[in-house]
């Protein structure tokens, strides 16, 4: 067999077709030093400024993520790896063009290159696995019983082609992407919080099913959902599952305020969309709900969807019937009736058949949500369901309508106030500034009823009768879940917070001390916005100005809370006993309103009234809350 020499003729003559035909494209191309500063490169690669210098550094910290030594820091070094790796002849799941289809094809692009399909074995049964054709933003509502679900979460659905009807059987089956930490298994909630503020945890792309998330989120957790379809084109869609890839398993260091699962997901859309620039509208956090605004404010949603709770829908169904016939519902639950009973069977068909369809309903979900022994729920729902099978053409009760209200609807979570007041005999002046997120006086549309969540919250007062500045309270997190009981649902009120605040001490003087406080107890609703609640609970105040060093008290607090519209109060007693030091006990009688002029904007004001060592005190204060 003849054998052609590598230096002959032949192989120069390609070598130098070659290098004219790049030569000609880098006429046409931007330099790559400029190229490497191009905003879709620098969103590609997860550059983000430097808070000080003018360079850039990669949020990426997975060393597989980068083809240079110094991509981290370096955007135009991971470009020229980047272009040199992918001109490379070969293929196979380890050639850079399979590694990075997203960065291949957006420097192909850009470059003039020739395009191809290399050989991804990988790559393309993964994407032939999702079969995608749209793509829908999933946004969990807030669940305030675990640290990482309390703004919410967001996720990617993939749909299916032949899916834009949200047929439930395809959309089930359709998969997710998702950012999360990657949290050890052993570690508590307050680990969890404490790693996920400041860091510690991997966060890692992943893909799973669709039922997995709702069972999770909407079955487990009693999260409503809310869908977002995006109008991406097929190229743009194919672009931001080229990107998936590169990320995949890919470890990003999590942060609960800004680099959460939320903000990955911007940046997955930045990338489909170049200019789109979500993330520009990241400040110092990433809260879930307000990138869902982002990406709606800039026109990126082509249809919405409601998928309500499993609790949701079982609490719609009880409401619909009449309190008499709730209590049938109940008692039939409970076991205090059979189905057989006379004030059962007694009632019209259509009546009856709502009692029996919402108390199967309610006794499915507490079997799975309370985990009612199987013994108990299993004959009642045959008893239930055989019942109903012999009442024939009574309409089904009504599906939860959708809220007239988003959640991406909301007051923005950054708020500022500027307020007025009186603190005994002196006058003051207080700005107040919370970054997020929400309290029981802003408000209430898009957020949970009787739910409060306040973050890195500082409250400076200036005093005009001597020009004093002083700290008055800084929250580090103060967490309020206020839920009403009734015989079909028993939920437990409960709060928690931390941080610092003044406090009076014997000799008249207002010091700092840091603090952590909480309590449990239950409510009850005297309207469909208002509700009566009862909370035993607990203080400890840390300070060198008190007399042991630190002082602790049980107490209880029993108040009034309505949520509407316009108006939002709030209004009761509080007693504590301190029981180190002095034996003293606090006595306040408070009161609160805001006046929502609209989701921007609340005029607010408050009363309290103290008995504290001996001593009354009265404080008022009025002025403006602006969300932002």
């Amino acid at each position: 067999m003849q054998r052609h020499s590598l230096s002959g003729p032949r192989p120069r003559l390609l070598a130098l077709i070659a290098t004219a035909f790049l030569a000609s494209s880098a006429l046409a191309a931007p330099p790559l030093d400029q190229l490497a500063q191009d905003p879709a490169w620098l969103t590609l690669g997860h550059y983000r400024p430097d808070t000080l210098g003018s360079g850039y550094t990669s949020q990426a910290d997975d060393a597989g993520f980068f083809l240079s030594v110094d991509g981290k820091d370096s955007p135009e070094a991971e470009l020229r790896a980047t272009l040199a790796a992918i001109q490379q002849p070969g293929d196979g799941d380890q050639h850079a063009r399979c590694r990075f289809p997203a960065r291949d094809r957006w420097l192909r692009q850009q470059l003039d290159l020739p395009q191809g399909s290399p050989d991804c074995p990988a790559f393309d049964t993964w994407r032939q696995e999702l079969n995608t054709e749209t793509v829908t933003l999933v946004f969990a509502a807030s669940y305030l019983n675990s640290p990482s679900s309390m703004f919410g979460h967001t996720f990617l659905r993939l749909d299916p082609p032949g899916t834009e009807n949200d047929e439930e059987a395809d959309l089930l089956l359709a998969s997710t992407i998702s950012y999360a930490a990657d949290a050890a298994a052993h570690d508590s909630e307050i680990m969890f919080a404490y790693r996920g503020i400041f860091g510690g945890y991997p966060g890692i792309t992943s893909v799973k099913p669709y039922y997995e998330k709702i069972r999770l989120y909407s079955d487990i957790e009693n999260r409503d959902l809310w869908e977002y379809r995006l109008n991406l084109t097929p190229e743009e869609t194919d672009m931001l599952l080229a990107h998936a890839w590169e990320i995949r398993e890919k470890n990003f260091d999590y942060y609960f305020f800004d680099e959460n699962c939320a903000y990955r997901l911007l940046a997955l859309i930045d990338v489909a969309r170049p200019g789109t620039n979500l993330l520009d509208e990241v400040g110092t956090h990433a809260i879930p709900s307000d990138t869902v605004r982002w990406v709606v404010d800039h026109d990126l949603v082509a249809s919405i969807h409601y998928r309500p709770s499993s609790a949701t829908v079982v609490e719609h169904y009880l409401e619909q019937l009449p309190p008499d016939e709730r209590d049938l519902a109940a008692d039939l639950a409970d076991g205090e009736r059979t189905v057989a009973a006379p004030a059962i069977q007694s009632l019209p068909d259509e009546s009856r058949a709502h009692v029996l369809d919402a108390t199967y309903d309610y006794v499915r979900y507490q079997a799975q949500e309370e985990d009612w022994p199987r013994d108990r729920a299993a004959p009642l729902s045959y008893d239930l369901l055989k019942a109903r099978s012999r009442i024939n053409d009574a309409p089904p009760l009504e599906q939860p309508a959708e809220p007239p209200i988003r959640d991406d609807q909301g007051h923005d979570t950054f708020r500022a106030g500027l307020t007025a007041g009186q603190q005994g005999d002196r006058d003051y002046i207080q700005l107040s500034l919370r970054p997020a997120y929400h309290d029981l006086l802003d408000p209430p549309e898009g957020y949970r009823q009787g739910a409060q969540l306040q973050f890195l919250r500082l409250d400076t007062r200036y005093y005009t009768d001597n020009d004093e500045v002083q700290l008055e309270q800084l929250v580090g997190v103060e967490i309020r879940s206020l839920s009403v009981r009734d015989r079909f649902f028993s939920p437990l009120s409960w709060q928690v917070g931390f941080g610092g605040r003044r406090t009076d001490i014997e000799s008249g003087k207002r010091v700092f001390t840091p603090y952590l406080d909480g309590g449990a107890g239950f409510g009850w609703a005297t309207s469909s916005n208002s509700q009566l609640y009862a909370m035993g609970t607990a203080d400890l105040e840390i300070d060198n100005d008190l007399d042991k060093g630190y002082d602790t008290a049980p107490g209880a607090d029993l108040g009034w809370l309505y949520q509407g519209h316009r108006l939002s109060i709030m209004g009761g007693v509080k007693s504590k006993a301190w029981l180190i030091g002095d034996h003293h006990r606090e006595d306040i009688g408070y009161a609160s309103v805001s006046w929502h002029l609209d989701p921007s904007a609340s005029l607010t004001a408050g009363w309290q009234r103290k008995h504290h060592f001996d001593r009354y005190e009265t404080q008022w204060h009025a002025g403006l809350h602006v969300y932002f």
